[in-house]
Parts: structure tokens; sequence; C-alpha cells
């Protein structure tokens, strides 16, 4: 039964943004493009008001990492998790107290498994993928919001049409065009803001750029996680550089510590395994699958490493999802410098090239001889969910984009934002976790050995607010846009923010600042902050420190 209710709203959905198209132009008062976490948040709650909404997804899923496969929800003090944000995962704790909602094992044995992530408040920040698919789907109906799908903006010179500082309408590559009053832009990406000739900064800054510490190159801040702990010859000959590098290796010279680069932290996919037979299916060999991809991997164990290089955490139903962990591991290195900017084909060809480096790689560690036994057992014993992502051959649909764009505004969130020495008044959400970069690039280091190069976690700090001022534009650039989740932020400040949840409650607040924008007929960064304070309260929004200590 659950399973029918999520085939039926899924196709509901899915039909609605593939019904015949009756006219070329449409309008709304609030476009949201990007199906993300955030813009499904931003749609619910601006719908919700009375506000007609257009959602534009460009791929055909809903929910980007939320659905897809990020379901050990990151954000370190959970009670900074308000508004809309707070109602998702209080629904996830709904679902999950049906007796019928646990298939492959009882509840009491998963709470035994897992209790740091299981069941506070009547909420819940674990979950299975397809039931996050779910709650969403419900979401959106509840306020009769359809999604537009395989919708992409048409990026070129024209492809968002303005008038002087405000955009009026973006065109779609099907050549579809939506006008608006207020757009909100809730990709990964940050692909509408970049059309809308919005300042914005890829890369590393320069620690002397914001007079941060843990931004830029950062060779030797953390030297345990994520880092080769042995000596790995790094050279196709081993012991003679004339013989080239690895597969994998970047050849550029490291600079100094601190210094700016435009390299962009490892993307993977947040995969979907477990561990019953019945429902597991073995790791696929991709067709273009390539042994020398994995020599650094396979050298690194006969160095002595034999740590397993992943990091599974348990779902309910013997689920997990499973991150990077280790010095070769899920996260391909070096794959995704053109992301952030490529076109969408090219976007394309790097997403499949990352399915199939994982692919490879996963299929390598359980069944490659030169992979240590006991951990060729462990990556035996798990596969893929058969009954997760059931239209993607059971491989997950959303590449976890770490990090794109970032908008660069009239308040930079930094380093002293997340160290509470700097306090931005006009908050719109708190983050919680830890500044958290993950490696950029893999180098020669002096003796001659392998090493990477930009993980840092730094943790323990307060809940900090998050500025208004950060997820707008400067004025004279674009009045009419919201940028909730490539918002204004250094590489280490964004490493803090990046989070599903806060993503959530930025879109909320997004959506209430352009609603009343709208009724006061004013550009988003003159809407008074002290209205936009009471109506975000109002909605259980958590907007400052003292509320959470």
């Amino acid at each position: 039964m659950v399973n029918q209710t999520v085939g039926v709203l899924l196709m509901l959905v899915f039909a609605a943004s593939h019904a015949p198209r009756a006219a070329a132009q449409e309008s709304a008062d609030i476009v949201i493009y990007g199906g993300t976490s955030a813009g499904i948040v931003a749609a619910v709650e601006a719908a919700h008001r009375g506000a007609k909404v257009v959602l534009i997804e460009p791929s055909e899923h809903l929910g980007g990492l939320t659905t897809g496969g990020l379901g050990a929800t990151d954000i370190g003090n959970k009670q900074v998790i308000g508004g809309l944000a707070r109602e998702f995962y209080h629904r996830i704790w709904q679902y999950y107290e049906r007796d019928d909602s646990w298939v492959h094992e009882e509840r009491d044995a998963y709470n035994g498994r897992n209790p740091r992530y299981h069941r506070t408040d009547n909420t819940m920040w674990t979950f299975e993928p397809h039931v996050a698919s779910q709650v969403f789907a419900q979401m959106l109906a509840e306020v009769g919001v359809k999604p537009l799908l395989n919708e992409r903006l048409h990026r070129a010179e024209g492809g968002v049409r303005k008038r002087g500082a405000r955009i009026e309408s973006v065109e779609l590559e099907s050549g579809r065009r939506v006008a608006g009053r207020v757009f909100i832009d809730a990709t990964y990406e940050g692909d509408l803001m970049a059309a809308a000739c919005v300042a914005y900064h890829v890369g590393r800054e320069a620690n002397s750029v914001y007079d941060e510490t843990l931004n830029g190159v950062q060779p030797k801040l953390n030297e345990k996680n994520h880092r080769f702990v042995k000596g790995v010859d790094p050279f196709v000959k081993p012991g003679d550089p004339a013989s080239g590098l690895l597969w994998g290796i970047q050849t550029r010279q490291l600079p100094a510590t601190g210094t700016g680069d435009p390299l962009v932290q490892a993307y993977c996919f947040r995969l979907c395994t477990t561990d019953v037979a019945a429902n597991r299916r073995p790791w696929p060999k991709p067709a273009d699958y390539d042994e020398a991809r994995y020599e650094l991997l396979l050298r690194n164990f006969e160095a002595g490493d034999n740590r397993a290089p992943w990091h599974p955490v348990w779902m309910p139903n013997r689920k997990t999802d499973t991150n990077n962990n280790g010095a070769v591991s899920t996260d391909y290195i070096g794959g995704n410098y053109e992301y952030p900017e490529a076109s969408h084909a090219t976007r394309e060809r790097i997403v499949a090239d990352h399915r199939s480096y994982q692919q490879g790689l996963l299929w390598t560690l359980a069944n490659h001889t030169r992979v240590p036994p006991k951990v060729r057992a462990e990556f035996e014993r798990l596969g893929l969910a058969k009954d997760e992502f059931v239209s993607n051959d059971n491989w997950p649909t959303q590449l976890y984009v770490r990090e794109a764009r970032r908008m660069i505004a009239a308040y930079v969130m930094t380093e002293h934002n997340c160290r509470g020495k700097d306090v931005a008044a006009d908050s719109v959400g708190m983050g919680a976790y830890g500044m958290d970069s993950h490696n950029c690039q893999r180098y020669v280091n002096e003796r001659g050995h392998m090493q990477n190069e930009g993980d840092v976690q730094v943790h323990g700090f307060k809940p900090y607010p998050i500025s208004y001022r950060s997820i707008v534009p400067r004025k004279h650039e674009c009045d009419n846009l919201l940028v909730p989740v490539c918002l204004s932020s250094s590489h280490i400040a964004y490493g803090s923010i990046r989070m599903e949840p806060v993503f959530m409650i930025l879109g909320q607040s997004a959506a209430v600042a352009a609603e009343l924008a709208q009724e006061r007929d004013v550009p988003v960064q003159d809407v008074p902050y002290p209205a936009l304070r009471e109506k975000l309260v109002s909605k259980g929004q958590v907007l400052e420190r003292r509320v959470v200590e």
C-alpha cells in the first residue's frame, strides 16, 4: 500500500510536468529554478500563502541530495532546524512510526544499531531515499504545486531577460518562457544567478581575501583523515619519475599554504546499500572499466593501509547512506574542476564519468585479488538496494555537488561567522556544522610519495546566524532574485553552511522575503528586516543562538 501511494504521487507529479503545453509563455508571482530541498521548501512556503508558484527542475528527479541518497542528516545542533525543514523531519518520523514501514527489520533493532540518528522530539534524522521522495511529493501536492521536470534553463545570452536590474522572464531549452515578479535560484550550481549576471566565485579564496586561516591550499591542516598514511609510490613505474604519474594525480606544483586557487572539493554519489540478500544486487562493473584508474587504491593496500575505504551509516530497513572515507574512496578527486561553469552537455559527461569511476571502484573492492580478503568480504556483504532509485538502475539520482558557484554579495559569510567573531544582525537561519571541505587534489610530496590535499574538518563551535544579505545579490546586479543555496560565502564557511537542512531553512526564508518584496513592491534588498524577522519567527524559524543554548 505504501509503495502504491508513492508511485501514484510521483506519477501525478511526472504527468503534470509533461502535460501538453497550451502556450509558450506563462507567468507567476514566484519562479523557483531548482527542485532541490531548498526549492521544494520555498515552493511549499510560497504556495501555502497563496502565491502563484512555478517550480522548475532541470532533471526528472526532485529533492536533490535529500532524495538522492543523503539520508544521514548532517547539521550539528539539530535544535537550530525550525520551520518547514523541521516539518520535513517530523513527517519522516511519522512515516517510521507506522509498523508497516519496517519491511526488512524491526524498529527497535534499528534504534539499537543507530541511536545517534534516531527519533528525538518527534523528528527523525535518518531515512531511505524513497521515503524522502514521498514526503516531498506530499508536501507539494498539499499546496497544489505541480513542478516542471526536465526543463533546463537556456543559459546562453537571452536566456534570462532583464530590464535594468530586474529579471522579467527566463527561457527554458524547450522554448518555454516563464515570467515572474520574484525569482529564486535553488540549484546547487547557481545557473540562474550566473545567467542573470550576478557576481560569483568558483574555487578557494586565499586566506588573505577575508583574513581567514582555513581557506586556500591546506596540505598540512588535517594529517589524519582522508589522507595517505603509508608511503605510496605515485609513478607508473615505481621509483621512476620519468615513467609519469599514475591516473588521478594532478600535475600542478603545490603552492604555498593559504594560497587561493580555482579547485573545487571532490564530488561523489551517496550510496544506498543493503546487506539484505533478497534486496541486494552485486556491484555493477562499468562497460568502460579501466584497472589503471584504481592503481593508487591497490598500491595503498599493498603499502599496508587495510582499512575498508568507505563510511556506511545505517538507515532504516538495513540500508545505508554511504560516504567517502580514507585516502582512495568514493570521492573522485580532480574529476569535477570543469563542472561549476560547464554546459549541460559537459556536466552530463562529468556525471557519467563520476558514475563510472565510483562503480569501477566498488567492483574492484569487491572482486580484485590485490584487495585484502577482509576488505573484499566487506564489499561482498553489501550491495545496491534493489528497491531504491528503481528508475535509475538502483544508482543515486543526484551527484553530490558539494560546492560550485558561490555568490559575492554585500555580505559574505566567512570563517569569522562560523567561529562567532562576526555575528550577522539580519539572521534568516542558523548554521551549526563544522567547517568541512573534502580534498581538492592529489600531489607528490617532498618524499616522493602520494598525498591528498584540501581536507579540512574543524568543529567545536556554536550555532551562528546566516545573514539575509548573503542570500540576495547586490541591488545594482539584480533586485528580484534570491539565492539560498549558492549563497554569498567563502569556501571554508560554505563547508559549514552546505547542509541540506540549512538549505531548506534558507529556502523558506527566501520565499517569505519574496512575498514581502511583492507586498511592498520593493527590491528584495529593501525588504525591512524587522518585518521579515517577525514573519520568520512566526513560522518557527530559529534565528539566534540563545534560542538553542
